[in-house]
């Protein structure tokens, strides 16, 4: 069968993990960033944003497809919310969860009551069916496109799935939710098989992903620095120590013997999720770390020689201008070498959206319009945030960056963006909500 999986934007390491399953399973498959497919394939579309749902151009690929006959499949992080995306884009089926094993029954046998792991619809009302209990996770080698060394995510060209599962409970991410708590680790062997096939096609840097990167090979809560290590090791053999990168890791996840492996097998950066520099937005936020611990593990890393990057979330629900404050304060005692600043988006399927859509819009910071300074911009508070955040954090690093006329625009546009993205998701789930219809 002729299969073509479109993941908008970048070839996503989940559109090429089912790739390579279907294409092992016999099936001729492409891959295809842009939303246009041969009108004789089946299509699957691997979505992994919320926003995809509201995509026009998504939109119209769907249905047309379906108009001429075509079967459209969707999976991928969306799929936490099946019946949004059914609601939505009206496909023939969801593949609900890990969907390695369902996507090939699902290609052979077509929807079925019997098959576990999808949604579909049944007279206009959604059936969900249960996934069944995740299988292991080795696998086939991925379907990697030729052109995969043109692809740049975080100066990246993949991002490898070296385990699955999360020991955290952030309430704004999917990880824990969609893979679970409990970490299950791939095969080193199968991972530097895979990390060699992406180097001869032409990947010019891999990063490591699976949540928090230094838990590879962790058991029952328990971190295995040896089995990190021989990871990091192991991809520096093959990639070279200035193409790999091992980012996205706990503060309260790192040894001196983790730190020490990531400055010598890696580009020699430590991303952390600090979120907040309020003690009280970090508990509403489910971090499970605190300020403390932020400052502490930023200061390890500098005595290692690494360079440190910080993510931050403002506009969280309950968010107030005291905590926001405190985050400022954060990152001007911090002075990270990198900052990212989102707005605090509702992912369905979290509790941040659950939470977003209990919150009256008089006291959601993503809805309430900003009265301060940036006021003649009419941004809302969480926009106002995001923008102010975004220059403050510049006039803190270890060699200033000037906010130049062009740096402003970029960072206001960055900043209305991601308002105008988070109020349409929020607009979205509560379509879906019982208590917003």
């Amino acid at each position: 069968m002729d299969i073509a999986i479109f993941s908008p934007g970048i070839y996503t390491y989940g559109a090429m993990l089912i790739g390579g399953v279907l294409r092992d399973a016999g099936h001729r498959v492409s891959l295809t960033r842009a939303p246009a497919v041969p009108a004789d394939s089946l299509l699957l579309a691997s979505l992994f944003s919320t926003q995809h749902l509201l995509d026009p151009a998504i939109r119209d690929l769907v249905r047309t497809h379906r108009e001429k006959g075509g079967k459209v499949y969707v999976g991928g992080p969306v799929s936490a919310a099946p019946e949004i995306v059914l609601g939505e884009l009206a496909p023939d089926a969801v593949v609900v969860g890990e969907g390695e094993e369902t996507v090939v029954r699902l290609v052979a046998e077509g929807v079925s009551a019997a098959l576990p792991g999808i949604a579909y619809l049944d007279g206009g009302r959604p059936v969900v069916n249960p996934p069944a209990p995740p299988a292991s996770i080795d696998r086939p080698l991925p379907l990697i496109p030729g052109d995969i060394g043109s692809q740049s995510i975080r100066g990246a060209s993949a991002y490898i799935e070296t385990h699955r599962g999360c020991i955290g409970g952030c309430t704004f991410c999917q990880v824990p939710r969609f893979f679970g708590r409990k970490i299950r680790s791939r095969e080193l062997a199968s991972i530097i098989e895979e990390v060699r096939a992406f180097s001869a096609a032409g990947a010019t840097r891999l990063s490591v992903s699976g949540g928090t990167g230094s838990l590879y090979g962790s058991a029952d809560g328990e971190m295995n620095p040896e089995a990190f290590i021989a990871l990091l090791h192991g991809m520096a053999e093959v990639m070279g120590a200035r193409n790999v990168s091992s980012p996205d890791i706990r503060v309260d996840c790192i040894t001196d013997e983790i730190l020490d492996a990531v400055r010598r097998y890696t580009i020699g950066w430590v991303f952390f999720g600090i979120e907040s520099g309020s003690a009280r937005v970090l508990r509403l936020m489910g971090k499970g770390a605190t300020v403390r611990q932020v400052e502490e593990a930023v200061g390890r890393c500098r005595e290692h020689g690494l360079r440190v990057a910080g993510s931050f979330i403002v506009g969280y629900p309950g968010e107030t201008e005291r905590d926001y404050e405190a985050t400022k304060d954060l990152i001007a005692r911090l002075a990270l070498d990198d900052v990212f600043v989102s707005g605090a988006e509702p992912i369905p399927g979290t509790p941040l959206a659950d939470l977003a859509v209990r919150t009256p819009r008089d006291k959601n910071p993503a809805f309430v319009p900003h009265t301060g300074e940036y006021r003649p911009l009419n941004l809302t508070e969480s926009e106002a945030r995001c923008f102010d955040l975004m220059m403050h954090a510049d006039m803190f690093r270890p060699q200033m960056r000037l906010v130049t006329d062009e740096v402003y625009a970029t960072y206001l546009g960055e900043a209305r963006k991601q308002g105008q993205d988070i109020r349409a998701a929020t607009e979205l789930i509560l379509r879906y909500s019982p208590s917003g219809a």
